[in-house]
């Protein structure tokens, strides 16, 4: 389903589901004592949101963070690997060849076999890329050199390979993690509910006023709810990142 029809959907759905409770209420309700319960209902209201608009946002915030910085290690390893094989370069053949087959065979692994599982929120790839990488570090470190210069490129290598491997270990352990806790998905399900209940109690001569009140804040935590879940994965739903890193990596590669 389109990204934007779900969460047009979400909002719709709890709009509604608010304005009938509203409706509920205002049909059903005791009229006396309306004014002193306005400002109970407000005052508590007034600490119940606020505590969970922080709540939401530090989570949004975290979430988005976590996104860039997905995004970033990406290219850090596609870069790194791009950087590894043209230092190689100066290190003459067979080690050049090989190098450029085993970087291209690399980010085509990541780009077309990794990808597609990361997005279905696992680090569990194989240890195939892995073995890549092993290789062209073994590759690296027994290559022969008779020039200082060649000494410099051959380190200068092997450090770049090694900004992969930091890079590579960081987007698996952001793939596989969970994102938001449970505990926390709780915390903001249960805090909407309280946020949304507290203005059912409100009153006062207009009930179309009062349910669209509550409607709108209603669509409007389904919407922050809604955003969450979509950026709990770096790599899937609406905020995923593609493998643009790594299909530009293999393209500077060729």
């Amino acid at each position: 389903m389109n990204i934007y029809l779900a969460g047009l959907l979400w909002v719709l759905g709890a709009a509604v589901v608010a304005g009938v409770a509203a409706y509920v209420v205002r049909r059903i309700g005791e009229t006396d004592g309306i004014v002193e319960n306005n400002e109970a209902a407000g005052q508590v209201f007034t600490i119940v949101g606020g505590l969970h608009a922080v709540l939401i946002a530090f989570v949004l915030i975290s979430l988005f963070d976590s996104a860039g910085a997905a995004e970033e290690d990406a290219f850090k390893e596609a870069d790194g690997l791009v950087a590894a094989y043209w230092a190689t370069e100066a290190l003459g053949e067979p080690v050049r060849s090989e190098m450029h087959d085993l970087a291209i065979a690399y980010a085509t692994r990541v780009a077309e076999d990794e990808w597609p599982t990361m997005q279905q929120g696992s680090g569990d790839v194989s240890d195939d890329g892995w073995g890549e990488l092993a290789a062209m570090r073994s590759l690296i470190t027994k290559a022969e050199v008779d020039q200082l210069w060649q000494n410099e490129q051959k380190a200068e290598a092997a450090g770049k390979l090694w900004e992969v491997y930091e890079a590579r270990q960081a987007r698996l352990d952001a793939a596989g993690s969970e994102g938001v806790s449970t505990v926390v998905w709780f915390a903001l399900i249960a805090g909407s509910l309280m946020s949304i209940s507290l203005p059912l109690m409100f009153g006062g001569p207009r009930p179309v006023a009062h349910i669209f009140i509550v409607s709108v804040l209603a669509g409007t935590l389904a919407l922050l709810l809604f955003a969450t879940a979509q950026l709990q994965n770096p790599y899937g739903g609406g905020a995923a990142i593609q493998p643009d890193a790594f299909e530009a990596a293999i393209t500077r590669l060729q």
